[in-house]
């Protein structure tokens, strides 16, 4: 009898739950660490002000029981995905498709703002360790807000209203059928405006520009893609390295 082994899965499957959470673990990380250090915080981050209060405004504190949780999830990947979840490979992989996914973002949003104002404006930029932190914050709690939660869970509460389908929020999805497809078209425009709508909301939102909010709906498109096809952690790295790129650079 030949040795049975298991199929190890090639590198254009999606991770599955555990595994998008333990490839964002770097980017939560870091924001979490840095972002005490600055006086601002990315207006989705709902778990920076929760650590502060546990810690009782203590950073020291905060810092010990950031990393504490960060070990916790990292034990907890181990165990439950039995290692797999952790291969650095797929961190690699992960990090290597978010860079060429903002690249193609980052041009695709200049030709598309081009073409309909006749040029974009340069993004204005903070400190590089300010606009590092706040790039990777950005990447993580934006992509959870308004792709996991905003698109992900409102496509499949709407698909299965208007089509009378299921809707997978990670891994393999069964095929949909037009009238599905048509309605998660819509709600990622919607979702889109949405996402590039908050940027103006708030003491920190930025003063309303046709030329700013055009670029960002489409980036709100391009990431929603990205989540789509490549999953969570695909889309938050994407959206984190293309703020670095040009925030920082």
């Amino acid at each position: 009898m030949g040795q049975a082994h298991t199929e190890q899965p090639g590198l254009a499957a999606k991770p599955g739950a555990l595994g998008e959470l333990a490839l964002t673990l770097p980017v939560f990380l870091v924001y979490q660490i840095g972002v005490v250090f600055l006086r601002v915080r990315n207006a989705a981050d709902v778990v920076t002000a929760q650590l502060l209060a546990i810690s009782n405004g203590d950073r020291t504190t905060y810092l010990e029981i950031t990393v504490g949780a960060a070990a916790v999830l990292f034990l907890v990947f181990a165990v439950l995905g039995r290692g797999e979840v952790l291969r650095t490979r797929k961190l690699v992989q992960i990090v290597i498709e978010g860079t060429a996914y903002a690249i193609a973002m980052g041009s695709a949003t200049s030709w598309v703002v081009g073409r309909i104002f006749a040029g974009a404006k340069g993004a204005a930029t903070a400190d590089p360790f300010t606009a590092l932190v706040m790039s990777l914050g950005a990447g993580f709690y934006e992509e959870l807000a308004f792709r996991v939660l905003l698109f992900g869970f409102g496509a499949k509460i709407l698909v299965w209203l208007f089509a009378h389908q299921k809707v997978g929020l990670v891994g393999r999805a069964p095929p949909l059928g037009f009238r599905a497809v048509m309605v998660m078209i819509v709600w990622a425009l919607v979702s889109a405006a949405v996402f590039s709508g908050m940027h103006y909301v708030g003491a920190l939102g930025d003063r309303f520009d046709e030329r700013s909010f055009v670029a960002r709906a489409v980036l709100g498109l391009a990431l929603t893609l990205v989540y789509s096809m490549r999953g969570f952690a695909a889309a938050v790295w994407t959206h984190a390295l293309y703020d670095v790129w040009v925030l920082v650079f």
